[in-house]
């Protein structure tokens, strides 16, 4: 399966082929800081399937080998490599595909890290749109 996404300007764009390792929700705290987000999907790809198309990102080192890639002109993160925790592999973050719906979780990681409300999060009240 081929899917492609980028940045939410569209300066950076990438394509990745094939089926993912893994497809998670993280709610480790390097995460949330970098997203802004109580959790992140992640879908890790083996690195020959992962392909930047156009623009140039930057990247941040988050924590030991972790490099995070980001679109320099609107801030949105697009990837995360860390080759002594994951050798060989790019995680895309899963929101920033043209369809992030073609991928879906199999597992929440780094719990221990979660923010106290996310384990209730589905009791919320719900809303198609802003409530009135």
């Amino acid at each position: 399966m081929k899917l492609e996404g980028g940045c939410h300007c569209g300066a950076v764009r990438y394509s990745v082929e094939g089926e993912p390792k893994h497809v998670a929700l993280c709610h480790c705290t390097d995460c949330r800081k970098s997203s802004g987000a109580p959790t992140v999907a992640w879908a890790a790809y083996s690195a020959p399937e992962f392909a930047l198309t156009a623009g140039t990102p930057s990247a941040y080192n988050s924590s030991g080998a972790a490099m995070r890639h980001f679109c320099p002109t609107c801030g949105s993160g697009l990837y995360y490599v860390n080759e002594e925790v994951l050798p060989g592999l790019v995680d895309i973050q899963v929101a920033t595909l043209d369809d992030p719906g073609a991928l879906t979780p199999q597992a929440q990681i780094q719990v221990a890290e979660r923010i106290g409300w996310m384990r209730d999060i589905a009791a919320l009240h719900e809303f198609e749109r802003y409530p009135g």
